[in-house]
């Protein structure tokens, strides 16, 4: 008598986008409520000022491009793993590819957001654009592109993204823009870009079809296209202020204001270890999550993890305008991130168990992103932002080198070690919060000018 194994694919319940849904619209529905009970003080009606109409149609378009720019990001991610397998890529290939990326990204990106301060944000972000136009070309004119090209681009791109659109919005609003239209950008950023992801997502599914031979270069089509919007829309309006700073000049303002505040090292430190986190998560939840054979419909799985860092940062507003300092949220925020890493590390679990404190800890990303930002625009002079942020990034890059070189060649180390050491980094953000709190200043002050 012959026996049958039954085997099931996990899928999301359909209730989970509801929730994710239902929740995100509570959150945004009833904050001006709470705001209008609980607010400290009383504001002037937002169209009452004089600059409402610059600052809303500042932050429209600059929304815009910021969501056509996640797009691009989004597109390549998701995409970019189809076309290794597509064009039969080895595993041992793949990880070469990611250590040149990273490398680019540690040796060069680290110092793109100095050149950024001194060339000016608008270039930078043209420059990003440039960068996605360049590798969709490349990719639609060669029938097998050289993927260290294109990784190189890329992770270069990627390196003008972390820190060129946020610098360019704190810029200008800092031209006579709404001040308090800031924190709203930083979690309306955080918001379209989770959901600017999505979309590509669903964009390469459904260009790419079922026919690869004929639609394998759509998506390279797609990021061609968008790309070119991106940069007329950047060229045309909002052409940005000169320059005037000298390269010695930056250089002493640099040292002066970075290099020697013990309070922006703390809050590199604490977004350094946030990013590793991050990036050691989208590389090892997959292989996470389908350990010992399990079958997960990966692709419906993604759009929850997005999902749950769009009502993350939805709840940003609420807690900025709660009796809780912004270093006391993100103290509780990254322990509980290192405590769930902990979990995922050590402890087997069902598969909905997993995708939960997957769900959370991308929920605790939503909220830690726009208060990195407003903690920021406290410590961090407007004129050195860019540069502070992408050599906040460099032992990131080096750290993730490093691991891709032990894990993906020598096999020194385990999935659960390298996630038990991003935990660690968290809690090592946590404290860098505590202590950053108790060398902080009451009440703030917003440093705008050097």
């Amino acid at each position: 008598m012959g026996v049958v194994i039954e085997s099931s694919v996990w899928v999301p319940s359909s209730s989970v986008y509801i929730f994710i849904f239902l929740s995100c619209f509570f959150s945004l529905s009833l904050f001006p409520f709470y705001l209008s009970k609980h607010a400290p003080t009383k504001s002037p009606p937002f169209y009452d000022h004089p600059t409402f109409a610059s600052s809303l149609r500042f932050q429209r378009y600059f929304l815009l491009l910021y969501s056509l720019a996640s797009v691009l990001e989004g597109l390549w991610s998701v995409y970019g793993e189809f076309e290794l397998v597509y064009y039969g890529i080895t595993k041992e290939d793949t990880v070469t590819f990611m250590l040149i990326g990273f490398g680019a990204a540690l040796f060069v990106g680290s110092f793109l957001g100095l050149l950024s301060d001194l060339i000016g944000r608008k270039k930078s972000c043209l420059v990003f654009y440039i960068f996605h136009l360049v590798v969709g070309i490349w990719k639609r004119i060669t029938s097998s592109p050289s993927f260290w090209v294109a990784n190189v681009c890329l992770s270069l791109a990627t390196s003008i993204f972390s820190f060129s659109f946020e610098t360019w919005a704190v810029v200008e609003h800092d031209k006579g823009h709404r001040q308090d239209l800031l924190n709203e950008t930083f979690w309306l950023m955080t918001f379209f870009e989770s959901a600017a992801l999505i979309g590509s997502q669903v964009m390469s599914n459904w260009m790419v079809g079922g026919n690869l031979e004929k639609e394998i270069a759509c998506p390279s089509t797609a990021a061609i296209l968008t790309a070119i919007v991106g940069i007329i829309c950047i060229s045309r309006v909002y052409g940005g202020s000169p320059q005037t700073v000298t390269f010695k000049e930056y250089k002493v303002s640099f040292y002066s204001y970075i290099l020697c505040d013990r309070r922006i090292w703390l809050l590199a430190c604490a977004q350094s270890c946030l990013h590793f986190s991050i990036v050691v998560f989208w590389i090892l939840w997959a292989p996470t999550l389908v350990a010992d054979g399990r079958e997960v419909y990966l692709g419906l799985t993604y759009p929850c993890l997005l999902g749950a860092r769009m009502l993350g940062s939805t709840l940003f507003p609420w807690f900025i305008n709660a009796p809780l300092r912004t270093e006391d949220c993100l103290v509780y925020a990254f322990i509980i991130q290192g405590l769930l890493l902990s979990i995922i590390a050590f402890d087997y679990q069902e598969i909905g168990a997993l995708v939960t404190q997957y769900f959370l800890f991308h929920a605790c990303v939503g909220l830690i992103l726009p208060s990195l930002a407003r903690l920021r625009t406290m410590y961090v002079p407007n004129e050195l932002r860019g540069g502070m942020i992408s050599l906040s990034l460099a032992p990131t890059n080096a750290a993730i080198l490093f691991i891709l070189m032990q894990r993906g060649y020598y096999r020194t180390v385990e999935n659960s070690e390298v996630i038990a050491f991003a935990a660690v980094g968290l809690f090592a953000a946590a404290g860098c919060m505590y202590v950053l709190k108790r060398l902080g200043k009451q009440p703030y002050q917003n440093w705008h000018k050097l």
